[in-house]
């Protein structure tokens, strides 16, 4: 039986993990955030806690006092609601006041490296769910037409390029132009703008990972809610980076992929 933290944003995410550790007979000690987390996941951890926003003392004192030295990060908190809802507390304001930049990076990897200072190492956010990342090739029944591959390449070197600068990790693309970027909004609100803008004309949704070389946080997602919002949208192929992006309830997600004849593609990600 192996032990470990979990610090649970919202989602599937975090749930399917400790699903994950409960059939493992692992002990998952679970530090949620309020402003995030789902209730459920009180009935899968072995004990749950609860934080705000900005409470990183807090987390530091319950994962020693559980003599927990390694925590995962599972689950997304909302860009937006860290710049309007954070009340930090003092070692919180005394790591933001270092900070050149706030973005994700810059961020989390000053907690990373606070945690490490008190003994506390950062795990790979995927520990539990390494059968959930998309694999290369076409992973539904139908595969993208040719209009669709160009748009998908169009669509990986801009995604990429903003990836690389921390904005954000998807973009929406129609007939050879990038229609819409995402930025704090997340992903289904990026589509809804996009479908906004294209009088209904087929998008083509292209997401991508970070360029760290590790999986220790702001892991992409997708799952069945994505090809709600991409129907929706009517977005007809999603492209990922195979080996990187989480397909949460994956074959639930297929399913509906399938019925709405959306391609779903895992792309070999760059260096």
């Amino acid at each position: 039986m192996s032990r470990y933290g979990m610090i649970a944003g919202n989602g599937r995410f975090p749930l399917l993990a400790l699903e994950t550790a409960r059939r493992a007979g692992d002990d998952v000690v679970v530090v949620a955030i309020k402003e995030e987390a789902s209730p459920e996941v009180e009935k899968l951890a072995g004990r749950c806690y609860w934080i705000s926003l900005g409470q990183l003392s807090r987390l530091i004192e319950i994962l020693k006092e559980e003599g927990v030295s390694e925590v995962m990060m599972a689950g997304q908190v909302k860009h937006a609601k860290i710049f309007s809802s954070i009340r930090p507390d003092w070692k919180l304001v005394k790591l933001l006041a270092g900070l050149k930049q706030k973005n994700t990076d810059a961020l989390i990897g000053g907690v990373a490296q606070i945690l490490a200072d008190e003994g506390i190492r950062l795990a790979d956010s995927t520990l539990l769910l390494k059968p959930l990342l998309a694999g290369v090739g076409v992973l539904s029944k139908r595969k993208p037409s040719p209009e669709e591959e160009r748009d998908i390449a169009y669509g990986r070197r801009i995604a990429n390029t903003l990836a690389g600068m921390d904005v954000g990790q998807s973009v929406a693309i129609c007939d050879g132009a990038c229609v819409a970027v995402e930025a704090m909004e997340g992903t289904d609100a990026m589509l809804e703008r996009a479908a906004a803008l294209v009088s209904g004309k087929a998008l083509r949704l292209v997401k991508v990972s970070r360029r760290r070389g590790h999986l220790l946080f702001d892991v992409p997602v997708a799952g069945p809610g994505t090809i709600e919002a991409m129907q929706k949208a009517g977005a007809t192929v999603l492209a990922v980076d195979a080996g990187q992006t989480l397909l949460l309830d994956r074959e639930a997600m297929l399913a509906r992929a399938n019925e709405c004849k959306i391609a779903i593609v895992g792309c070999e990600p760059e260096p």
